[in-house]
């Protein structure tokens, strides 16, 4: 729900174990207590999309079992080992930072991974604003972080089952012919197309590729999302990580984002999620501001993590 400083402040100080969304200026502000934050200005809430740097989004746990850690791009592999056998882990890593990368680029190989379960976000900045960091905050000790992540680890009764949903409108494009690489991370240069090698930024130029559909990549039948950050200097930047061995289309072309998100969400509309974000990317190409959804809300993310980092999807856990 989006609440005022104020009523947030007043939740922290009940002893309400939170996850608060907000400004940087406005994260810095609240009173220690059992929350941790993220940056963002970006929200999908009952009332549509909002952009605010006035207030945060705020959701509440009813949980007595957690602990709030903190890790780098060294210690990020504990998150699983920190996590309870039954409960979730809820991440929030600060964008472009070392931790983001070295998450991205690993969580599939980190131990219990797939079984524990990691869902979260990528704080952010106003992409109208200048000057700003990402930064993440552990409530309990005040302190924050650009090059940090912190992770509310929940346990829940063991009568309960936790489960990690994603809503991706985006499929391969059969069509599309089959694009590999040679080069792992966030940037590339070459590619492979048919067997063929191409300068990528060459590849997409030449073949009017709209980068606003991602990358679509074969994960062992699950399609994870690559979305296209900028294309420059001979180089294609991502806002998650190409891999090595995986084969990758482009995504089919959506040609009403609203229309697509509602058939899909409409389906989930009874889902009491525990936590949901949503993607900027979505927000953005979708025109989603002042948009009502039919279900689902929560801050909006400049990527998103269910178990291993998910490139313009929304991300959902339920605990039932």
């Amino acid at each position: 729900m989006l609440l005022s400083f104020d009523e947030t402040s007043n939740m922290i100080s009940s002893g309400k174990l939170l996850h608060i969304a907000g400004t940087e200026q406005l994260l810095r502000k609240l009173p220690k207590g059992n929350w941790i934050g993220g940056s963002t200005e970006y929200f999908m809430t009952e009332d549509g999309g909002k952009v605010t740097s006035e207030k945060f989004y705020v959701t509440s746990f009813a949980y007595e079992n957690f602990k709030i850690s903190e890790y780098d791009e060294n210690s990020i592999p504990n998150v699983t080992i920190d996590a309870y056998d039954n409960g979730f882990s809820l991440a929030i890593l600060p964008f472009d930072s070392d931790v983001n990368r070295a998450y991205a680029g690993k969580a599939a190989e980190f131990e219990g991974m797939f079984i524990k379960n990691v869902v979260g976000w990528v704080s952010g900045v106003n992409l109208e604003a200048e000057g700003q960091t990402p930064i993440v905050v552990n409530g309990l000790s005040g302190k924050v972080y650009p090059d940090k992540a912190v992770v509310l680890h929940i346990g829940v009764p063991d009568d309960k089952v936790v489960s990690i949903g994603i809503v991706n409108i985006f499929s391969q494009d059969e069509e599309s012919p089959v694009i590999e690489f040679t080069e792992e991370g966030f940037s590339v240069s070459k590619c492979s197309v048919g067997g063929k090698e191409y300068v990528f930024s060459d590849y997409i130029a030449q073949n009017n590729i709209d980068i606003k559909m991602p990358l679509v990549g074969d994960y062992s039948g699950a399609r994870i999302n690559v979305s296209f950050k900028a294309v420059e200097d001979g180089a294609v930047h991502f806002y998650g990580p190409v891999f090595k061995g995986i084969k990758y289309r482009m995504a089919k072309p959506v040609t009403d984002y609203v229309k697509e998100f509602e058939r899909q969400l409409k389906t989930l509309k009874n889902v009491q999620a525990a936590f949901s974000c949503n993607c900027i990317l979505n927000f953005s190409y979708g025109e989603l501001e002042g948009k009502d959804m039919v279900a689902l809300f929560g801050p909006i993310t400049f990527g998103e993590v269910a178990y291993q980092l998910v490139n313009q999807t929304l991300v959902y856990v339920t605990v039932s």
